[in-house]
């Protein structure tokens, strides 16, 4: 009888073992904060590298009612057709507050050219990298990464007829352009 015992006694103790394995193995981890970096000025800079890559596909309906839309040819403009299937945009992370847009059906980035031309360009390069910032007003605005008109930025914008407009022409607080990313 006292062999008995000591078998239940040992069968409980690795059932409880075994249960506590389980629950420890499917309990979340917890990740660690983003480590910080000493940047040239001296503060500590978040490192983000785990949202680098990071896709959305989106529509990006203008304020001025517009789905933005880059064609077969490379051609940005605005349209109103919902199903439009050049106005089906991949947003993707290049770097942080920095996005690349393409066009999923024209396989074109959206680019500004130096002069603040919107054109679809074939293959990524430095015109095609894009700042995207959340305004006040909850659309979002994408600036030129590279190119600036004097000392102002220029941003991606459609016109009331929904014609791309010159990046010098462009502001900011200017509703043109502003854009808010909708799923797909």
């Amino acid at each position: 009888m006292s062999t008995t015992w000591i078998q239940v006694i040992t069968e409980g103790a690795d059932a409880t073992k075994e249960l506590l394995i389980t629950l420890f193995c499917l309990q979340p981890q917890i990740k660690p904060r983003p480590e910080l970096k000493p940047n040239s000025q001296g503060r500590h800079v978040r490192s983000y590298n785990h949202l680098l890559g990071d896709i959305r596909r989106r529509k990006l309906f203008s304020f001025q009612r517009f789905f933005l839309r880059i064609d077969k040819n490379g051609k940005v403009n605005g349209t109103k057709i919902k199903d439009d299937p050049f106005s089906i945009l991949e947003i993707t992370s290049v770097d942080v507050g920095v996005v690349a847009i393409k066009g999923l059906s024209s396989n074109f980035y959206l680019a500004i050219s130096k002069k603040g031309e919107l054109y679809g360009a074939r293959e990524f390069g430095v015109d095609c990298t894009l700042k995207e910032r959340i305004e006040e007003n909850g659309y979002n605005t994408y600036a030129s990464a590279k190119w600036k008109h004097g000392k102002r930025q220029m941003f991606v914008g459609l016109n009331g007829q929904g014609k791309p407009m010159r990046g010098k022409k462009t502001r900011r607080k200017n509703t043109a352009t502003h854009f808010l990313p909708t799923v797909v």
